[in-house]
């Protein structure tokens, strides 16, 4: 194994530890609570005034390029128009506050300790992020340190996570796949049709020219199932993106890493918790 593929494994093994403590902010009541309590009532107007929030009061064009995999309508139907009901400033405390209350109710029984060297190593990790070319990462970046370690912890969580995810679209612009195509090719292998995923505002007539032009590509077979060529294709995004995301953590040693994965490992195996059978952001399982 090469220097480069070492570090591309340990990126997406920490990945694994630190991807659930971000996704409390979409699956956990007390998250849906804080934005309801700013006016956000509706799962939608919470998740994307949330997560753009860190942009500013955005139109519609910069999330939908970010973001990725929703048809435009829907992100044009909660954008600019979530900003009249709550302001980004207020729309980023809600985040945090409902992620914090979460967090605080999956971790009680860990000591402050415990939580406080998370934060301190995971910070670490996330401050050393090469944010260049990477928008959401570079806006989560330059948000205000939080003052505890959960609101840390968590904010770390979340620009590592929206670093890594600004370079997956980078690896799925690069192999020719477009939104709605990357999302037909994912139903195909769950071999389903798990709502999370036609929930993105496409229609079906868009569902349908999207497996067309995957079966023309060799990516879909004539029965709509994947073939060996396409798991090869997502394979090399998969790493592609693992090299993207390996720089964090060349700021850590492989003792803080290994220390850091153990001290997450409760806490994002009480997070997965929340994850229901059909994921609608594939977090990752936890080795072991």
């Amino acid at each position: 194994m090469t220097a480069l593929d070492e570090a591309g494994r340990t990126a997406r093994l920490m990945w694994a530890h630190f991807e659930p403590v971000h996704a409390v902010t979409y699956l956990h009541p007390r998250a849906r609570a804080a934005y309801e309590a700013v006016g956000l009532r509706g799962y939608w107007r919470g998740y994307f005034a949330g997560r753009a929030a860190p942009l500013g009061a955005t139109e519609a064009a910069p999330v939908i390029a970010a973001f990725f995999n929703f048809a435009p309508p829907m992100v044009a139907r909660a954008l600019p128009a979530v900003w009249r009901l709550a302001t980004p400033q207020e729309a980023l405390r809600a985040r945090l506050t409902g992620a914090v209350q979460a967090l605080a109710e999956l971790t009680y029984e860990l000591p402050e300790s415990h939580l406080a060297e998370a934060a301190d190593l995971l910070e670490r990790a996330a401050s050393a992020a090469q944010t260049a070319g990477r928008v959401l990462g570079a806006v989560n970046a330059a948000l205000p340190v939080g003052e505890y370690p959960l609101a840390r912890l968590w904010q770390a969580a979340t620009t590592l996570r929206e670093h890594r995810g600004d370079g997956h679209v980078a690896a799925l612009v690069a192999a020719g796949l477009d939104p709605v195509e990357a999302l037909t090719w994912r139903v195909a292998v769950d071999g389903s049709q798990p709502q999370y995923l036609l929930g993105r505002g496409w229609s079906e007539e868009q569902w349908h020219d999207a497996r067309d032009r995957l079966t023309q590509r060799g990516w879909l077979a004539g029965d709509g199932t994947v073939t060996e060529h396409s798991r090869a294709e997502f394979q090399a995004i998969e790493e592609a993106t693992d090299r993207a995301a390996a720089h964090p953590w060349q700021a850590l040693s492989q003792g803080d890493t290994d220390r850091l994965r153990e001290l997450l490992e409760p806490i994002a195996r009480s997070c997965h918790t929340l994850v229901p059978a059909e994921s609608p952001i594939g977090l990752p399982a936890l080795p072991g």
